[in-house]
């Protein structure tokens, strides 16, 4: 039922709990799913390293080395107060966050694919009678957007993002909100992750968490395998 493929040289997914997860989806005991969106669901790491590269070449400031893995786990908000302290940006936050937006929007409205396997899998949830969920650090606007572009907005129950809790995706508050969007307790839930902070705050809302291969979390996915129950190189590799 389920393949048990390598791809990329990551794992063999029996080995990692999957197994388990596909079986309590199909037998009823896990009755919600719920998806980080970038790169989770979706390529888009890299329009996010364009737009902060183009936003800082605008004022003259050249991207320091590093700064991807100092923000990503931040909330937008904190993202544009942390470019305006650390950049001496003199725009208002509100204003970095809508120019962040608007430089985001068009990649994800029409550039942005889903992952291999993504749509093949919600339509699985989906005649299972899975509530699909999302929950993330990006912007509304562009989440609809990239959905709508790609066909799926119509499989999720509910959508939650950073701007609705007080803490990041390290902490279970998103998680947990989430969950009650779907009606569903959080030991009913399985969360899919590709980063480890993320990882963390899911299994701190007390659900099962299966991480997600992507190449701009691949320094951190050894840990991610210690701590998720189970990790894919792909949706690909789970489709019954």
């Amino acid at each position: 039922m389920i393949s048990t493929k390598q791809q990329d040289g990551v794992i063999n997914i029996k080995r990692h709990g999957i197994t388990g997860i596909i079986e309590k989806i199909e037998n009823g005991k896990i009755k919600g799913v719920i998806f980080d969106l970038d790169g989770t669901l979706v390529d888009s790491m890299g329009v996010w390293d364009k737009v902060d590269e183009e936003f800082l070449g605008m004022k003259g400031i050249e991207v320091p080395c590093g700064l991807g893995d100092e923000i990503k786990n931040m909330t937008f908000r904190e993202a544009a107060i942390y470019f305006k302290e650390r950049f001496g940006i003199k725009d208002d936050v509100e204003d970095i966050m809508q120019e962040w937006n608007d430089m985001g929007y068009y990649e994800y409205a029409h550039n942005v694919q889903l992952k291999p396997g993504v749509r093949e899998f919600l339509h699985f949830l989906k005649g299972k009678g899975i509530k699909i969920g999302i929950a993330t650090t990006n912007y509304i606007k562009l989440v609809e957007a990239v959905l709508k572009n790609n066909g799926v907005l119509e499989f999720f129950n509910a959508i939650s993002t950073a701007n609705e809790v007080e803490k990041g995706k390290e902490h279970p508050d998103i998680y947990l909100l989430t969950a009650r969007k779907l009606g569903l307790e959080p030991e009913e839930c399985v969360v899919f992750e590709d980063i480890l902070p993320a990882v963390r705050g899911a299994k701190a809302a007390g659900m099962k968490v299966i991480g997600v291969y992507d190449k701009y979390s691949r320094h951190e996915a050894e840990e991610i395998k210690k701590m998720a129950d189970g990790y894919i190189s792909g949706f690909e590799t789970i489709l019954p």
